[in-house]
This record gives C-alpha cells, structure tokens and sequence, in this order.
C-alpha cells in the first residue's frame, strides 16, 4: 500500500517531529462517521478498530458531540480545588448505572488501573491488615493493563517490559485462564494478597477469551481468601463484548471496575475506577487525585456517551453481530486463516503466515479495499467496529475481508 503524496506529507512530519513508539498503518484520516472514516484523500474505510474499542458509538456521535459543545461554551475546567456542577450529577448518574456505591474520575485506562491499584493497597493495609509494604497484587501473564512503570511492572511483553526496570515490588505474575494457578497462590500467600488484576477478555493479547466459568471461580476463590477482585474492563466494557460489562456474561461483581476508552465514545481522555464505601473510602483527601479527573466536559461528555448505549441498545446489537461475524469468518475458506475467536463485537483472527504474506500485509490488502484494521502480536488480527454498524454494513466488511484473503492466496 502506497501512501499519496498528500498523505506523505503527513507521514513524513509525524516521522520527523515525533516520538517513534508507534508503527501505524500507512495511512492519514482526516474525518469519521459511524462505523466510517475518510483519509485526507477522501477515501473511505469501514473502522474495523474503533481506536482499540474507544469509539463504541460510533464516530462523532451526534448526542455527544452536542454535549461536548454545550459544556465547552460554559466551562471546562475547574480542577478539584472546588466543587463544579457537573462532577455530582456525573457520579450520580454512574452510582445508578453501574451500581456502586462511589466512582473515583480519572482521564486515561492507565490511570484508572493505577487508581485500581493504590485502592487495593490502601485496602489491604487499612481493612485488611496486611503489613506495610508487604501487599501482592495479582496480575496474569499476556496481560495489558497500560504503559505506566506499575502496568509494565505487571507486563510479560518484552516490547513493553524490557529496559523500564527497577519493577515495582509487591507482584505476582500467573498464567491467564488458569484457577488452579490463583488457588495454588493464595493458599500459599493469601493473607498478604490485596488483589486479584485481570482482564476479562486479554485485548491486546489477541482477543484472548478464557474458558467459561474462569472469572466465576477466580472471584470465588477472591471471596474465599478475602482479596480484591479487580475487573479492568478499559476495553471489554460499555457493550463492546455483548453485556454492559464483559463481567456480567458470569454474573460476577467485581470488587473494583477500571473503566475508560468508550466512557467518553472517543470524544475526550475520560476513565473512571468503580468501587463501593469500604474500598473507595480508604483514601482521603490530598491521597490521590488528578487536575483534570471529573472536569466538568467529561461528566457531560461521559453521559451523553453512556446514554447513547442503553437508548441504541449497543449491547444486544453487539451480542447479535457478533455472533454473525463469527459465524461467516469461520465459514471462510482461506489458508490464512487459522482460528477466529471473540465475544461480541470483540473477535479476531489468527493469521497463518502463507504466500510469503503474514498479519501485516493482511491488513495492508484490507485497507486498500476499504477496511482498516490492525495486527496484535504479529500474527492476529483484531476486528472490533463501532457498535452502531449495522448488519448489512456488517455483511459488506465481511465481504472485503473474503476477497482480500482470496486475493493474497
């Protein structure tokens, strides 16, 4: 895939003046709608990666883009130093949604896991009664919790691992989709383990999806030995897997929920930890915080953006779609294709290496016929949409993916 000159021109800047650590596809988008994007060309693409499941509702949502105005002409930031009169409506408004007593507003995942984290901590020592700086928190091995020097403390890849250390202290690391890992290690240490990490489906691991049941045992044997089970739904949650939270598929009620990427569909950096009064309470004032977590543009902005999921009813289309995606990528007939996996509007492909061809060029054919998506791992493609496509767009991206496998063949 060749990039035009105009598109260069935007390629060559990002090169020169930017920080190297990402290799995006070569391509330059300018605008998006729906489950839709246009390049500088005006050339337009199904948005097969929703920015990593941000943009769950779809591309400059209509309700909450206007939410976002609105705010912004009145006010837009206050900083914690004094109340505003959005953040109280805002958590609100979340304590009847998700159910928990308290919400702590951050910006990004990795803050929220970190958020996560210290109130496991804080937790352990104060209620508890771990001694001090002997907490353990749980993690599994292929997980992706963020980029902080904690979330790459608790990492196994060694592209986001090597040459951060020293680690931080007061981790262990076992393997994902395995109880008896979790059993084995709380009944050895146990009485100073604060909490138990885990992504309900790895994302960046692949669109990893554990056996039915292993979230409801691991919270079990949470219950069992008094540990924190914290839910990092960043991006499993706000409909993307077919329920609310990815959780809810096992009835399983995390101790602490880490929320982000969709809670502003895209519009703005919004991320918020949920817990009830005996975690959340164990920090008090001046013990964490963030100038710019619950300002008054992502209260309006994450509103609006979970309003819109429960009036277009996203997770049922997600659990229906997805199950039709499924059902059509494993009726292909392709060499490329060796397993295909997910759980609503969050699925992927292993990608069999053929032709000389792998992951990569895969998703460069793709895009040349109109369908953006990005490899993990190098031999897995993640396919996550925009909630709001509908079937028949649905139907057409298919269609793009099966001539493109047939066309490397």
């Amino acid at each position: 895939m060749k990039p035009t000159s105009r598109a260069n021109r935007f390629i060559e800047l990002e090169d020169r003046y930017g920080a190297h650590n990402y290799r995006p596809l070569p391509v330059v988008l300018a605008s998006g709608k729906g489950c839709y994007v246009k390049d500088v060309d005006g050339k337009a693409y199904f948005d097969f990666l929703s920015a990593y499941s941000a943009v769950n509702q779809g591309h400059c949502h209509p309700k909450i883009v206007a939410a976002l105005k609105a705010q912004a002409e009145t006010l837009c930031l206050t900083s914690r130093a004094f109340y505003n009169d959005c953040l109280g409506p805002y958590e609100e408004f979340m304590h009847h949604f998700f159910g928990y007593d308290k919400v702590l507003p951050m910006n990004t995942g990795a803050e929220g896991v970190e958020t996560a984290l210290k109130l496991a901590r804080k937790w352990g020592y104060l209620k508890k009664g771990i001694p001090r700086d002997e907490a353990i928190i749980v993690a599994c091995e292929g997980n992706f919790h963020g980029r902080t020097l904690a979330a790459v403390s608790l990492s196994t890849n060694p592209e986001a691992r090597d040459d951060y250390g020293p680690y931080l202290p007061g981790i262990e690391v076992i393997p994902y989709n395995n109880v008896e890992a979790l059993e084995s290690l709380l009944t050895e240490k146990g009485e100073r383990v604060a909490g138990f990490l885990v992504e309900p489906i790895q994302g960046e691991a692949g669109v990893y999806v554990p056996d039915d049941g292993y979230l409801k045992r691991c919270y079990e044997l949470c219950r069992k030995h008094n540990v924190l089970f914290i839910a990092d739904e960043v991006q499993t949650g706000i409909a993307r897997t077919g329920r609310m939270l990815c959780c809810d598929h096992e009835g399983v009620r995390p101790d602490i929920v880490v929320l982000g990427k969709a809670l502003s569909g895209g519009v703005l950096p919004v991320s918020a930890v949920l817990a009830d009064d005996e975690v959340m309470l164990t920090i008090q004032p001046g013990q964490h915080g963030s100038t710019f977590g619950g300002f008054p543009l992502a209260c309006k902005v994450a509103v609006a953006a979970l309003e819109v999921v429960k009036e277009e009813n996203l997770a049922e289309k997600a659990e229906r779609l997805g199950a039709i995606f499924r059902k059509e990528m494993r009726q292909i007939e392709s060499p490329f294709i060796g397993q295909v996996r997910g759980k609503g509007l969050l699925n992927a492909v292993v990608i069999i290496p053929h032709n000389g061809k792998e992951a990569w060029d895969v998703c460069l054919a793709m895009a040349e016929n109109g369908l953006l998506a990005k490899p993990t791992h190098q031999h897995i493609i993640r396919f996550a949409p925009p909630l709001v496509i509908s079937e028949e767009e649905l139907r057409e991206a298919i269609g793009i993916i099966y001539h493109t496998l047939q066309s490397l063949e």
